[in-house]
């Protein structure tokens, strides 16, 4: 009992003292209500958008819209992965674009999706899909390298059917590693969805930065800048539960 009381103590402490230090910094008057405002006022920004329901509208659009793009991506990522990890030919067909069109970052492709799909969902989405892709990608190839040679000569020697090898023996055996990509993928999808919001958007909590950059209002900025790290930290909690009880084993 009193150990993970102590736990919680460790796990809150950094938190409390940012917060405490941010107060401090605030009434010694190294900061100003134009750049940094109080801590109290970002919390009477956050109840009154709770109240009427914008901060819920915001961070509603942005999360559906990470949800949209990072499925998209998941699937993709996996359906490559496992080719290429399992093709040698497809892997040499495929590594020249992929390794030039990886490091090109997804916010380089905003003006290209604004142009191929105008302003509206699609764009966002599509700059969300490449964002989260290579992490995905890259951890499934790496995690399908990885798998013991000896499972897959067994499957050989039994004759088992190529979908039952791939079910029963690939995936699970890459799957630490399709975990973590999925992981790296979803903050990627985070990341991407606020800086297309930021670009053209009416909703989402990119669009709440950038109408609080316009308003001259920090408390805005920092509100929606504290909601993106706490749903993804949720999300992040809720894929880590998963991948612990889907990779006993491990």
């Amino acid at each position: 009992m009193f150990k993970r009381i102590g736990g919680w103590i460790w796990y809150c402490a950094l938190p409390f003292l940012i917060v405490v230090v941010w107060k401090l910094a605030e009434v010694a008057g190294y900061t100003t209500p134009y750049t940094m405002p109080a801590p109290e006022e970002v919390v009477l920004t956050a109840i009154e958008f709770i109240a009427d329901g914008t901060l819920w509208e915001h961070t509603e659009a942005s999360f559906l819209r990470v949800i949209e793009g990072f499925v998209i991506a998941l699937v993709l990522a996996l359906s490559f992965g496992v080719a290429i990890g399992l093709n040698h030919r497809f892997e040499r067909f495929t590594d020249a674009v992929l390794q030039i069109v990886k490091p090109i970052p997804p916010i380089a492709w905003i003006p290209l999706a604004i142009l191929w799909f105008g302003i509206g969902e699609a764009s966002k989405i599509y700059i969300i899909a490449v964002g989260a892709f290579f992490p995905i990608l890259v951890n499934t190839i790496e995690g399908i390298k990885n798998i013991d040679p000896r499972y897959l000569e067994l499957s050989r020697v039994y004759e088992a059917p190529k979908l039952r090898v791939i079910l029963r023996v690939i995936v699970p055996g890459a799957l630490p590693f399709i975990m973590t990509g999925v992981r790296l993928g979803l903050g990627m999808a985070w990341i991407c969805v606020v800086a297309a919001e930021l670009i053209a958007a009416n909703s989402g909590i990119g669009y709440m930065l950038m109408d609080g950059r316009s308003l001259s209002r920090p408390d805005m900025v920092i509100l929606g800048m504290v909601m993106i790290g706490i749903v993804g930290k949720l999300m992040d909690d809720l894929l880590r539960l998963i991948s612990r009880r889907i990779i006993r084993w491990n």
